[in-house]
């Protein structure tokens, strides 16, 4: 069998994980060893652990936080860095005829990739910048609602009647426009690379449509490029009581240019969608 790898490309809370716990429940080998469950992934991240400790080490290295929410563009790998990532990539062609991974970070480091391994397959997840920034909201304010809700009953009160509402939106206002341009900035990194490669090499998928068109995506991955798979429903792992309500970023983002941007890098991203 020719040796087949599969790159899983998307912004964070976009799903990457929903698809990937799928993939994995289709026999596609995605690490050996997955990070777990954490704060909005309680049936677990999917993410290889390999990939996800080399990217962290190449955003400590250039002082951004390891979680990859950042705009800033990181153009190089040092010899060190890319030799490191060699010997993972290396391993894994040696021992599997089909593989791949996913991490949100790869997003941005895409040319490394395209540079590395010219013959993968990209599996794009687009979700909307609307939900994929109401959901990082919600998720990094519960860390600091949970550590005012297990404090003793007065400041618990305290917190709930008073102080919360006023917290809430002073953490919404500062933080959706830097969750913002963090997703321009991942799309656009998505964008860049798959103006690059063929139209064979790519196809870009709306996550929220697979409950519904799974077998279409199963079909295009084992026929237009051979991998081999057992179909599993994907509506098996999809849990939509999971997924919660858009928050009006038109209150907290001032700056209309960034919207403004979002949706035209949207919009030209949605033309990519094959039959979703």
């Amino acid at each position: 069998m020719q040796k087949r790898t599969l790159i899983i490309a998307g912004m964070h809370r976009s799903g990457t994980s929903l698809i990937s716990n799928w993939l994995t429940k289709c026999g596609l080998q995605l690490g050996e060893q997955l990070l777990g469950p954490g704060w909005g992934n309680e049936d677990g991240h999917f993410e290889d652990v390999e990939f996800l400790k080399m990217h962290e080490e190449v955003l400590n290295n250039n002082h951004l936080p390891a979680s990859g929410l950042t705009d800033v563009q990181i153009d190089t790998f040092s010899i060190y860095e890319k030799e490191k990532l060699k010997s993972i990539i290396k391993i894994k062609q040696q021992l599997y005829d089909q593989w791949g991974w996913k991490d949100p970070r790869t997003c941005l480091f895409l040319d490394v990739y395209q540079e590395l391994l010219p013959q993968a397959c990209y599996l794009i997840i687009l979700r909307d910048y609307q939900s994929v920034v109401s959901s990082l909201l919600r998720r990094e304010f519960k860390e600091l609602d949970q550590k005012y809700m297990s404090r003793k009953y007065l400041s618990r009160l305290v917190w709930q009647k008073f102080r919360r509402p006023r917290r809430l939106k002073k953490y919404y206002d500062e933080n959706a426009p830097k969750f913002l341009k963090v997703w321009i900035a991942y799309n656009q990194d998505i964008l860049n690379c798959i103006k690059k490669l063929n139209n064979e090499s790519f196809i870009v998928v709306n996550y929220s449509l697979l409950n519904r068109a799974d077998t279409q995506l199963f079909s295009f991955l084992e026929n237009n490029w051979n991998f081999s798979l057992k179909y599993f429903k994907f509506k098996d792992v999809f849990k939509e009581s999971q997924i919660g309500k858009d928050i009006d970023l038109d209150q907290h983002i001032t700056n209309k240019m960034l919207i403004g941007t979002a949706n035209r890098l949207q919009d030209e991203l949605k033309s990519f969608i094959q039959f979703f």
